[in-house]
């Protein structure tokens, strides 16, 4: 192998030579050198990875494969990354390093090394503690004359059966049948890498399988992905039987191989981690291995559905029963706690899933949390903060916000396991209890059996995705990037945040992966095919209640429900949660009737407002109000009684939004869609109001849920010529809440009990006498 330093770059010529098995690399005055620099040559990229690799161990860390780059005339390799193991963030262990090299293909076929990052941010190990990397090589074997039988093992690797994407031609993916003859004859030393090709999902999982078993752990079917498109299976992970902490022997293994199915049907292996956290035993006889027709996707109960176990000395593939990650002794003490509620609260809700015969998970909703949602549930979170650590209640909830912007719970369940049909029953479950009404909006994460589930219970609903999940898988696929290059996360955040319209966001994106070269970027491409679920542009028409889009709600349950709470706590602590967020609705709603906000300008609009928001929405339109002040707008255009304005602030030509104004109904709207997304009016708006001499606003612009009397007369405004179903819900909901407080003053003492029994008899007779 050679190494060739361009003159140019006033660097001396050297030359790793191999002697004896041993690379030393020798410079001009004789002294052992192995340093990197920008426009060394390489005659292939496996001796750069090799060159990588002896440097590392020569520093004191150790490297992985990264990320490769593909030629878009021909599909052949022209860039490859090689970086350091903690590069990401993929498994605790990695810190995001972002130390890398990367090397490009010239003309020529030779290598150069375009870029180096030598800063590593964690500390590294002492030189010589660690061993280099097994790196591949061919090993070519000259044979005078080559016959039928000696072909086939003229070329040979360290790794059996296996060759590089790299490598030209159909002879890249795994040589299956190959692979079989070599563990007849000798020991097959099978390890997985990024890159590596199969023909399809069963040979992934055989081969890893194999590479399980000589190494010494077990293996489990993890996680799939769908297309959102078709459904068909585009992604599936195989994972350490330790991963997760379902079970007491599972103590959270970071280990996987995940695969990704190729336009060409093929299977590629795109994220390898190879370390455990936990001791590996004793290498298993692989030979009774499964067979790789347990894997074809038409089976009924498909692979997401089997387990590996151990039989009779191998390994074999049965069905998965549906496991409950909530303790048999949950059930009981919740089903006490719910029948005890039940007999203080007639509206109580709750609901256990059933399978074969056991309970799996569990929803609830008391009448308060019912009643909230006739009015509050238009926006919802799913929130499932459990899925971020190791909590020992996989709880989740359903949260709406009030009318004073704090997050008001509307249910509660407990999570058996994280499936599709699960999560299909919970939302069905949570439907019925709160009589059918579906949200126009809800912000959940983004796994596909949610995704799935969520359009199947509530279509029609606008599912966002949730923000940490985004950042998360962000910092995953492209934190390296982001953190090394300032221009590219300049770019990519400005193509994300500021594009104004759909045109501008598909114009910034194609440059952005053009200029990057990340066309064949496999969680770009899926992003942007669910750019309407996580972009603001696609998102703030919907309606979200202001739910911030960089963010969720702050936690319901906040500090008093942690996530090592013991059985013996968790229902005292939820009891306590729950009654403290709703002092502080109380609080709210006290405020807003007795306290008044202070006007800011002698514009009736502003008096208006203040007379019917609640403080705290009256606070952010009293805030644009204030800021329209400092806008200007220009007439475009006319079309009829529809005008245009150009809306900006004076000073700044950056901000520029366009308003269209209807004369004859009074109707307005805004490029920057706040209102739609937030159901207030902004600033850009309110300036043509001013234009217009608008004086009061359209009931239709001053949302009911906004205002005080959001909780009572939730009815008040519609026609009275006749209930539908819908109204007939909330109207039962309204008068039982309204009730409640009824009995609570009415039996405060005998004589107030007396004064509400004839008020109520007296309102019942009038009643009865109307039409």
């Amino acid at each position: 192998m050679t190494v060739r330093a361009k003159p140019a770059a006033g660097l001396a010529i050297a030359t790793i030579v191999k002697n004896n098995g041993h690379h030393r690399d020798i410079d001009e005055e004789g002294e052992s050198r192995l340093e990197p620099n920008v426009g060394l040559e390489f005659d292939s990229a496996e001796d750069a990875q090799e060159f990588y690799n002896l440097y590392a161990t020569k520093i004191g860390f150790r490297i992985r494969i990264g990320q490769l780059y593909r030629s878009r005339i021909d599909g052949s390799v022209v860039s490859r990354r090689f970086v350091c193991s903690k590069e990401g963030f993929q498994t605790t262990s990695r810190t995001g390093c972002p130390a890398f090299i990367r090397v490009q293909r010239l003309d020529s076929g030779k290598w150069v090394l375009a870029n180096i990052k030598k800063e590593h941010n964690h500390e590294l190990e002492h030189p010589g503690e660690i061993c280099p990397s097994r790196i591949q090589r061919k090993i070519v074997t000259p044979t005078p004359t080559p016959t039928p039988k000696s072909k086939s093992a003229s070329v040979l690797s360290t790794r059996t059966g296996l060759r590089s994407l790299d490598e030209d031609g159909p002879s890249g993916i795994l040589d299956f049948k190959r692979l079989k003859r070599e563990k007849i004859n000798g020991e097959t030393k099978s390890e997985p890498y990024k890159g590596l090709e199969f023909v399809s999902a069963g040979e992934a999982y055989e081969f890893y399988h194999t590479h399980a078993a000589n190494t010494g752990f077990k293996v489990r079917i993890g996680q799939l992905f769908r297309s959102k498109n078709d459904g068909s299976i585009t992604s599936r992970r195989f994972v350490c039987s330790k991963e997760g902490h379902q079970h007491p022997s599972r103590v959270g293994c970071g280990a996987f191989m995940r695969i990704q199915r190729q336009e060409s049907g093929r299977w590629l292996v795109d994220r390898f981690q190879n370390e455990h956290n936990h001791e590996l035993g004793a290498p298993i006889d692989a030979s009774e291995r499964v067979s790789s027709k347990g894997f074809k996707e038409e089976l009924s109960h498909g692979l997401e559905n089997m387990d590996l176990v151990e039989s009779n000395g191998g390994f074999s593939l049965v069905t998965r029963s549906r496991e409950s990650k909530i303790g048999s002794d949950w059930y009981n003490e919740l089903f006490d706690y719910f029948q005890a509620r039940q007999a203080e609260d007639m509206g109580f809700f709750y609901a256990v899933e059933m399978h074969k015969g056991r309970a799996m998970s569990v929803l609830w909703a008391d009448s308060r949390s019912r009643f909230s949602c006739t009015q509050f549930g238009d926006a919802i979170v799913f929130d499932t903060t459990y899925r971020r650590g190791s909590y020992s209640v996989p709880l989740a909830s359903f949260i709406g916000v009030n009318h004073h912007r704090q997050p008001v719970l509307l249910g509660c369940a407990l999570i058996a396991e994280e499936s599709e049909e699960s999560f299909t029953w919970l939302f069905q479950a949570w439907l019925r209890a709160m009589s059918g009404r579906r949200p126009i909006s809800i912000v959940a994460d983004q796994d596909w059996v949610i995704q799935h589930s969520i359009a199947q219970v509530f279509p029609g609903t606008h599912h966002r995705f949730s923000a940490w999940q985004v950042v998360a898988k962000e910092q995953e696929n492209i934190g390296a990037l982001l953190s090394m290059n300032p221009e590219f996360k300049y770019e990519y955040e400005t193509c994300i945040f500021q594009s104004q319209t759909a045109n501008e966001f598909e114009a910034a994106w194609n440059v952005l992966i053009n200029k990057y070269n990340m066309r064949e970027n496999t969680w770009l491409k899926d992003m942007y095919r669910m750019r309407k679920s996580w972009v603001p542009l696609y998102i703030k028409g919907t309606f979200f209640a202001g739910i911030p889009t960089d963010g969720s709600l702050k936690s319901y349950f906040g500090t008093i429900l942690t996530s090592q709470a013991p059985l013996s706590e968790f229902l005292i602590r939820y009891e306590k949660a729950l009654e403290q967020r709703r002092e502080e609705e109380r609080k709210e709603d006290f405020n807003s009737f007795n306290l008044q906000a202070v006007l800011h300008t002698k514009d009736p609009i502003e008096d208006q407002c203040r007379r019917l928001y609640t403080i705290t929405t009256f606070k952010v339109f009293q805030k644009e109000l204030l800021e329209c002040y400092s806008y200007v707008g220009i007439k475009i255009n006319v079309e009829g009684a529809i005008s245009r304005y150009l809306v900006q602030k004076c000073g700044n030509g950056d901000e520029r939004n366009t308003v269209a104004f209807n004369a004859s109904n009074i109707n307005i709207s805004c490029s920057c869609k706040m209102f739609e997304f937030e159901g207030v009016l902004c600033r850009h708006a309110l300036k043509v109001f001013q234009i217009m001499n608008i004086r009061e606003l359209p009931s239709r612009y001053i949302l009911h849920r906004w205002t005080k009397d959001a909780k009572y007369g939730i009815l008040r405004d519609v026609d009275s010529g006749g209930a539908s179903q819908d109204h007939k819900a909330l109207m039962s909901w309204s008068l039982r809440e309204e009730a409640k407080n009824y009995i609570e003053a009415g039996t405060a003492s005998l004589e107030r009990y007396k004064l509400a029994f004839e008020i109520m008899q007296e309102g019942r007779r009038n009643l009865c006498w109307q039409n």
